[in-house]
């Protein structure tokens, strides 16, 4: 299973790499599932994984031109203060209830990516960064981070998409920087009441910034609204499966019906409403 773990954590990494996110949505089930470790460990082990493989991600991405630093510090520091309160309590709730909260994030997840989001026009930037919601954004992202052991990459490219007007490429290795600096933040909440496996993890991460590398590498090479809405899908798949796992036997299938039931209207009235320009700001 160490073999099929660590196989797997390059997947992840480039996942992480192409997308700015996915990492801990993908670690956490894998460190679960295939890895056998319990949630609380798993979410932990993800928070090492995901911090390391980010940071060393985003050095790639700033090569390229495509890290906005202020913007990605100012969010990155009110994540880290969010994604430590999140730590912290993470380790004092059950586990079943932070995995289902996970899937739930998962299902939300899926579908933000499913409905995409219109590209802005530069003609229309501002001069001025709106640092309050930035640091707004920041904190309640970062608690999510904490909190389940997600990097939240998948809520902070929309968030700098929506409040910089970012393209894509930029906005992925952006949110890398965030990644990091929350995911370490939320890392020390959990040391305090979490012991972690350093050998494996460490093996799993080596594994991890492989494919984040090599992810960089292809980022402006892939269409991004195919590899957007394709891995989209596979978000809602594990998110599902998540859910069978660890609901109760007697509702599980009911449980999974309706989950599935609310994603597809939530995805047919977003498709019905038309998507606004998304504005520039300083950064």
């Amino acid at each position: 299973m160490i073999a099929l773990t660590v196989t797997l954590a390059v997947v992840v990494g480039l996942a992480l790499g192409l997308l700015g996110g996915g990492g801990s949505i993908l670690m956490v089930p894998l460190l679960v599932y295939v890895a056998g470790m319990d949630a609380k460990e798993a979410i932990a082990a993800s928070l090492v994984v995901v911090g390391v493989t980010s940071a060393v991600s985003v050095v790639g991405h700033a090569r390229g031109g495509r890290v906005r630093w202020r913007t990605g510090l100012l969010f990155g520091a009110a994540g880290m203060a969010g994604a430590l309160v999140g730590g912290l309590l993470g380790g004092h709730l059950p586990a079943q209830l932070l995995m289902i909260g996970f899937a739930a994030m998962m299902v939300a997840t899926a579908v933000a990516m499913l409905r995409g989001r219109k590209e802005s026009d530069a003609a229309t930037a501002h001069a001025q960064l709106p640092v309050g919601r930035v640091l707004l954004d920041g904190a309640a992202v970062g608690l999510v981070t904490g909190l389940v052991g997600a990097g939240g990459g998948f809520l902070v490219v929309p968030a700098l998409a929506l409040l910089a007007g970012l393209p894509m490429g930029v906005a992925v290795g952006t949110s890398l920087l965030v990644i990091a600096m929350k995911s370490f933040a939320g890392l020390t909440g959990y040391l305090a009441t979490v012991s972690i496996d350093w050998s494996l993890v460490g093996a799993i991460t080596a594994a991890a910034v492989v494919g984040s590398l090599l992810g960089a590498r292809l980022v402006d090479r892939i269409p991004a609204d195919a590899l957007r809405r394709a891995f989209g899908w596979f978000v809602l798949a594990m998110g599902a499966f998540v859910l069978v796992q660890e609901a109760p036997e007697g509702v599980r299938l009911p449980g999974l019906v309706a989950l599935l039931g609310v994603a597809a209207a939530m995805l047919t009235c977003s498709a019905l409403v038309p998507r606004c320009p998304l504005r520039h700001v300083g950064t």
